[in-house]
């Protein structure tokens, strides 16, 4: 299985992160996002799961940040649209994303339960996009943590693919 993310030299589209148009964001947040294509996906496959996730937060927060998780995306996909986050145009389970936590608190489900877009506070940092494709439905609700995701897909990954993207500071 392959998956391809959009980008220009290696870097995410600005209108996906940190320099967003108002439009893209919710509470200053950028929120819209990108799409992936995926290929190759194997025979069998019931559903997705989508996580982005930023190593080089560890550094800054102590922790990596969870930019996006979700699951049970229909496995007839051949393109996560832009947007799907946010659309309502695909179905899908949301996980928490890191402004969720005890750090941030953030209470509001439509910017916690979503896509949030980069935000590298210190230098341009490396995200990292994976696509899991599962032969089952995962017992899932909507607020789960990534945790809750690896956990639930033990004895469930058909494939998965990875791409790293980067965002700029």
């Amino acid at each position: 299985m392959e998956i391809k993310v959009p980008v220009t030299n290696g870097y995410l589209p600005d209108i996906y992160g940190k320099y967003a148009p108002a439009e893209y964001r919710i509470d200053d947040g950028p929120v819209r996002s990108f799409p992936i294509e995926i290929k190759d996906a194997p025979a069998g496959t019931a559903t997705y799961a989508v996580t982005m996730v930023d190593h080089d937060a560890i550094p800054v927060g102590g922790f990596t940040w969870i930019h996006w998780v979700a699951a049970n995306l229909p496995g007839d996909l051949t393109t996560i649209p832009e947007n799907a986050s946010q659309s309502g145009e695909v179905p899908m389970t949301f996980g928490n994303n890191s402004t969720a936590g005890h750090l941030v608190n953030n209470q509001n489900p439509q910017t916690s339960q979503h896509y949030s877009g980069p935000l590298p506070p210190d230098k341009d940092h490396r995200y990292t996009v994976t696509v899991y494709a599962l032969d089952a439905k995962l017992p899932l609700k909507d607020g789960f943590w990534l945790n809750q995701l690896h956990d639930a897909m033990k004895g469930h990954v058909l494939a998965e693919a990875t791409q790293v993207v980067l965002g700029r500071v």
